[in-house]
């Protein structure tokens, strides 16, 4: 067979101009040297035509098939160079013939515009002498329109001369562009001038109107020379109501200066009958002959006030600390009714009418009003003294009798009579604020009204932290004996009372927020907030909520001091739910029963009940672990007391306020407690089976935990070290248990104090967090936070949450357990 090495190719870009020539076939059933191109392998083809041996036998054959094909190609080449060749001369040909063709359209072109270059000129002739005769025209009756007007002006015919004027003015203004021609320029020169005269007359005549001279002119030539006015342009008509009225107003300048009585503040209201009796007088008089449209009323209204404006100005900066609040308010509420009144009488705001007889638009004038602002601070600091004196009686450590509720017996007898859900002095403080707030609101909506709302902050902070604060402040607690089961009926009332009043107050702070954010001017409406104020009512609540706790714990002491007293470990014979319980429960439940009626909120009750379940369970695990050791029977026994403790504590809040949330919570810690107490219920031999039921209940490798578990046990220091051998070896083997459950929060030395960690909330400054202060103190074995969950029970355990799995080596575990052992107290 033929072979070759190495394969040649022809070059890419010959190979393809040879394909695209000769169009060649490259379909398999083509002939193999039709292909031409990267592809192409010599070696290849000759393979294809001799396969094998026998097939160079037709090499003849094949030879001259090339041969006869290579003739072909040869013909076919040499017609395809006579084909282009016939191209080529057509190409130019073709040449020769646009060639052409753009020379005899630029002869067309040429011929054209000779023809038309006459035509052209003939047309901007006939438009110039078009226009030649219209500005003739038009000049000859500007002409003649001037020399009318010379006469009309010289006779004093407003109707005449407002015709005229509007006919010069509207034919001159197409002349201002040829005003560069002399005679065109000396017309123009002589509009203007006549204008000027038509001015001059204007001003004299309606002088003379209003000085109401002998010969001054009739109402009726006055109100054709209106129009004429309007001719002559919008500042004509200005002049000559700004001129007015000054001439009206230069009495009032007189009368009401400064330094004369007349002008004192107090006797703003003569200013504004002054006013109202010249407004009289010139509606039906002079006022009259002036076109509706000219509103010279309005005029005069914009003069007023602006002279007045800067009269009250100056009055009130000269008052200084001087100025009362009375005199303040009394000029201020005649001003608003004054403006009020004037823009109820022509139909539109204030503001329109200054806006519009403003000399400059751009600063219109303002009202009357405005320059008491920078003086209403005299009214801010009224309604600060005001809201001082209103809770006076309320504040510091003794509050007024109608507000105490630590009284007699008989007055206490009273009070259940008429029940008092919030203090009185809540409604009177917000019944106030209201009162003021309108008021404020009617006199300014601006910056005097954002600082008495600052005000209304100060106190209702004030409020909560100096009265119902103070409420709850005890110097000393009530003594009480062990055995004392009962609580303060008057301490309850008093934090029930405290609850209803924080959340009343933080419900109506949130209206008036949103009241104030509704009347207040649009660049305050963003700094409009009482959110710290409200929170600050929550925390209130959340203390007084802590105050009931602190009850319902102290007449529960006395059961749990049984259970801490109880020697669980000579506990035979187990029955039914242990005494204790039963006082427990008629505790809990006579706390319970005197705490709901008295608390409107029950989103309120509904918290309460959450920590008081957290509570609870805490004082409950505190006084078990303290009972140690508990020994099977005991912890047995304490498995039916905390069963009885559940069904009391799922039972309590009752239909109407019991949660999802509660019952999840409830349910949570006592499974807690349940495994606890089972796996000390488990006997410890063999250790084996003890130490699975522990990975079981409990699900954690926590050496130090199993170290809780055996001491709650009561087991023998001897037997601790075999056990705590066995529970290495084994949770060795078993790396899916995690290094933490909820017994690492199990504290085995609790506090013989209050779980609530406090007695009251003394202090003059409120710093109790929304959700309640105590919360974070409750639940010794508590676990993360059930999802969507506020219950105290939830807090988060001592120890790392967030510990990651890790198998601890054998080695490791002894030498932690050497340690252990060697460390242990004999």
């Amino acid at each position: 067979m033929y072979r070759r090495q190495q394969s040649e190719e022809l070059p890419h870009d010959l190979a393809l101009s040879i394909n695209r020539i000769l169009d060649l076939n490259t379909s398999p059933e083509s002939d193999p040297l039709d292909v031409i191109g990267d592809s192409f392998n010599v070696v290849q083809v000759l393979n294809e035509y001799f396969p094998n041996e026998e097939s160079l036998g037709q090499l003849d054959v094949v030879q001259a098939q090339l041969t006869q094909d290579e003739q072909d190609l040869r013909d076919e080449i040499a017609k395809l160079q006579d084909e282009i060749q016939s191209i080529q001369e057509m190409f130019s040909d073709l040449l020769r013939q646009m060639s052409l063709i753009r020379e005899r359209a630029t002869e067309s072109e040429a011929i054209v515009r000779n023809v038309t270059r006459d035509i052209k000129v003939l047309d901007l002739a006939k438009n110039n002498l078009t226009l030649s005769m219209t500005t003739l025209k038009r000049l000859q009756m500007l002409v003649n329109a001037l020399s009318q007007l010379e006469d009309y002006v010289k006779d004093k015919k407003y109707p005449d001369i407002t015709q005229s004027l509007s006919a010069v003015k509207q034919i001159s203004a197409s002349f201002k562009p040829y005003t560069s021609v002399p005679r065109i320029g000396q017309l123009w020169k002589r509009t203007q001038e006549l204008q000027g005269e038509i001015r001059t007359l204007l001003e004299s005549d309606f002088d003379s109107y209003y000085l109401q001279t002998p010969n001054s002119p009739k109402p009726a030539t006055i109100t054709a020379a209106c129009t004429t006015a309007d001719i002559l342009g919008p500042d004509v008509r200005a002049a000559l109501t700004t001129r007015y009225s000054a001439l009206l107003l230069a009495e009032y300048r007189r009368v009401f200066r400064l330094t004369d009585e007349a002008g004192h503040l107090d006797n703003i209201s003569r200013r504004y009958a002054w006013f109202r009796r010249i407004l009289g007088t010139h509606e039906s008089g002079l006022g009259r002959a002036f076109l509706p449209e000219w509103k010279v009323g309005w005029w005069l209204v914009a003069g007023f006030i602006d002279i007045t404006r800067g009269d009250m100005a100056a009055l009130l900066s000269k008052a200084g600390k001087d100025l009362t609040v009375t005199v303040l308010l009394d000029a201020l509420q005649q001003t608003k009714d004054f403006e009020l009144s004037m823009a109820k009488k022509f139909g539109a705001s204030l503001q329109d009418i200054l806006q519009e007889t403003s000399p400059t638009p751009a600063r219109p004038l303002q009202s009357i009003t405005s320059c008491f602002e920078p003086h209403m601070g005299v009214y801010v600091q009224h309604q600060d003294k005001a809201i001082a004196d209103l809770l006076a009686p309320h504040r510091g450590s003794k509050p007024r009798a109608s507000l105490d509720t630590n009284q007699s017996h008989s007055a206490a007898d009273d009070a259940e009579q008429t029940t008092v859900v919030v203090h009185p002095s809540s409604t009177e403080l917000f019944y106030f604020y209201g009162q003021t707030l309108e008021g404020c609101a009617t006199l300014s909506t601006g910056k005097p009204l954002f600082e008495l709302l600052e005000v209304f902050k100060k106190w209702l902070r004030v409020y909560a932290e100096e009265v119902l604060m103070s409420q709850m402040r005890r110097t000393q607690p009530l003594p009480r004996r062990s055995a004392d089961v009962r609580y303060d009926q008057n301490e309850i009332k008093n934090a029930c009372l405290v609850i209803n009043t924080a959340e009343y107050c933080q419900t109506t702070a949130q209206e008036l927020e949103e009241k104030v954010r509704q009347r207040i001017h649009g660049e305050f409406k963003e700094r409009i907030s009482l959110q710290t104020e409200c929170d600050l009512f929550i925390s209130v609540a959340s203390a007084a909520i802590i105050i009931l706790l602190r009850e319902l714990e102290a007449v529960c002491e006395p059961a749990l001091a049984t259970l801490t007293r109880t020697t669980w470990m000579n506990h035979e014979l187990v029955t039914g739910k242990s005494p204790y319980i039963d006082d427990l429960v008629r505790a809990l439940e006579g706390v319970t029963d005197a705490i709901v009626p008295l608390v409107e909120s029950k989103k309120y009750l509904r918290n309460f009940f959450d920590k008081a379940s957290s509570l609870v369970f805490t004082r409950f695990t505190h006084a078990l672990v303290r009972s140690r050791p508990l020994k099977e029977n005991g912890a047995e026994q304490l498995l039916i007391d905390l069963s009885a403790l559940k069904s009391c504590l799922l039972k309590l809040p009752g239909e109407a306020l019991i949660t999802p949330g509660y019952t999840r919570s409830v349910t949570k810690t006592t499974q807690r407690l349940e495994a606890l107490l089972k796996v000390v219920v488990t006997p410890q031999d063999p250790a084996e089976g003890f130490i699975l039921n522990y990975t079981l209940l409990i699900g954690d490798a926590s050496f130090s935990n199993f170290q809780k578990i055996i001491d709650l046990k009561g087991t023998p220091r001897a037997e601790q070290n075999d056990l705590l051998d066995y529970f290495v070896t084994i949770t060795s083997t078993k790396p899916e248990l995690e290094q933490t459950s909820f017994l690492t929060a199990l504290d085995m030395d609790p506090p013989t104090t209050s779980a609530l960690g406090l007695t009251s909330p003394n202090g003059s400054r409120v710093a109790l967090p929304g959700t309640g202060a105590g919360e974070a103190l409750f639940g010794t074995i508590s676990s993360p936070p059930l999802s969507n969950t506020p219950s105290g029970a939830d807090t988060p355990p001592r120890g790392d949450a967030h510990a990651t799995k890790q198998v601890f080596s054998d080695i490791r575990r002894l030498m932690s357990f050497a340690v252990r052992r060697d460390t242990a107290p004999q």
